[in-house]
C-alpha cells in the first residue's frame, strides 16, 4: 500500500468497516474482458482467513467464469462523504474500503450452503435465527469467496 498513513491493520477496525459495507464487488477476468458483480453478502473469519458468501443464479456468465477461472478480486467500500475545497485539487474524500484477492467456488454440500446464507441474513439483517430447510438449500446456488491477500484502508 502506498499510503501506509491510510492503512488499517486492526483486526476489529476491520471488522467494523465489512460489517458496514452492503455491496461486495467482485472482479473476474473473462476472455480478455473484466466482469465485474456487485453482490450482497455475508463473511465468516477463522484465524486469519476470511471468506464472503453470495447466492445468486446457479448459471449464467458468472457461474461459467467461475468454473473456468475461480481467481477473482473484490472491493468493499463504506463511508464515503466528498470534502470540499475553495479550488479543484483541494477536493478530498473520506472513505473507508478493503480490496483483495481470493478464490471463489461454488458450495454444493447442503449444511455450508445453510451456514452460508446464515452468514448472508445476518450481516444485513442483524438477526441470527435464520431457518433453510432442505429444500431451500438445494434451490439456491452459494458462492464463497477465501480471500487470500486483503488490504484495508481508510481516509477521514
Amino acid at each position: 500500500m502506498r499510503r501506509k498513513d491510510r492503512e488499517v491493520t486492526d483486526a476489529a477496525e476491520i471488522k467494523s468497516i465489512i460489517d458496514q459495507c452492503t455491496c461486495c464487488r467482485i472482479g473476474f477476468y473473462d476472455n480478455g474482458e473484466v466482469y465485474i458483480v456487485p453482490l450482497n453478502f455475508g463473511y465468516e473469519r477463522t484465524d486469519d482467513t476470511y471468506v464472503f458468501y453470495f447466492h445468486g443464479a446457479g448459471e449464467g456468465r458468472k457461474a461459467e467464469i467461475i468454473k473456468r477461472n475461480p481467481a477473482a478480486g473484490f472491493e468493499l467500500d463504506t463511508n464515503y462523504a466528498l470534502k470540499p475545497a475553495e479550488y479543484a485539487c483541494g477536493y478530498s474524500a473520506r472513505f473507508q474500503s478493503i480490496i483483495g484477492t481470493g478464490v471463489v467456488s461454488i458450495v454444493s454440500e447442503a449444511d455450508e450452503k445453510k451456514r452460508g446464507l446464515s452468514f448472508i441474513m445476518e450481516h444485513n439483517t442483524n438477526r441470527r435465527d435464520w431457518h433453510f430447510d432442505e429444500k431451500m438449500a438445494e434451490a439456491v446456488t452459494v458462492f464463497k469467496l477465501t480471500v487470500t491477500k486483503m488490504s484495508c484502508k481508510k481516509h477521514e
